[in-house]
């Protein structure tokens, strides 16, 4: 199995850390990806990175909800780290609307600059979309092309959505814990979605799976999201972690 998007790189794993990478090895975990925030966890993950070399792999990206008016000077160092190290997406950007409106206009810019230079670099793209997806699907669409590819992580929208996504010849659901919740409405949701169209994921620490939801995640969690997708897809774990891993592995070109 492949996390695809991670943050292990927080201080929620100061402390054990080691203990983390090795429970995800003994879990069947063969690679974890993580996404940047902003300017602030650069450092932290490009460290985590050094540690593990072929086991943890960087993307680089300014999330939505680090920008505001002064968004440019964050968002070309962010850029320019580029120059100096190779990254296996652009992420995580994208629009995200639940928390405040007040930046939507400097939302938008950022996260199309950012769908550019992923085309200009063909990497793909790691999107956070959160009470955005008319807004997120807009910017997609203005920048759609035979270069544009990459994942809706953490996808928890509706049936419609998900259509519109699959629609994106290129694109791929990122489904993680949520997908375990019992009030969740996803497993029927990805009833209408084929097992080829997603990628396994975490977000750890956040959004832990049921039996560990409300405490930190952690990527040997991920099978627990894997055994849900089985039964979802009426087929086996094992399938699961076949099928996704091959999915990120050409999502990612790792």
């Amino acid at each position: 199995m492949i996390d695809t998007h991670s943050h292990i790189y927080l201080s929620e794993f100061d402390s054990d850390l080691e203990q983390v990478v090795l429970n995800a090895k003994e879990a069947g975990v063969t690679q974890v990806l993580m996404p940047n925030v902003d300017v602030s966890t650069m450092g932290a993950m490009h460290r985590v990175e050094m540690l593990y070399p072929t086991f943890c792999k960087s993307m680089m990206g300014l999330h939505p909800t680090s920008v505001d008016a002064n968004y440019q000077k964050p968002l070309d160092e962010v850029l320019s780290q580029f120059q100096n190290r190779s990254y296996v997406a652009v992420g995580e950007i994208g629009i995200d609307l639940y928390w405040d409106k007040t930046f939507l206009s400097q939302q938008i810019v950022v996260f199309e600059k950012q769908l550019v230079l992923a085309k200009q670099l063909k990497l793909p793209v790691v999107i956070h979309c959160r009470d955005a997806f008319k807004e997120v699907f807009e910017v997609v669409e203005r920048q759609m092309d035979a270069d544009l590819r990459g994942v809706f992580h953490s996808f928890t929208g509706s049936a419609q959505d998900a259509a519109t996504i699959m629609s994106y010849p290129q694109f791929m659901l990122g489904i993680n814990g949520v997908v375990t919740f019992k009030n969740s409405s996803l497993r029927e949701v990805l009833t209408n979605v084929d097992i080829s169209r997603l990628v396994l994921e975490t977000d750890a620490p956040y959004l832990a799976p049921v039996p560990y939801r409300g405490r930190r995640n952690e990527p040997s969690y991920l099978t627990h999201v894997a055994t849900t997708l089985a039964g979802v897809y009426g087929c086996t774990f094992d399938e699961v972690d076949v099928i996704t891993t091959q999915n990120a592995q050409k999502l990612f070109n790792l």
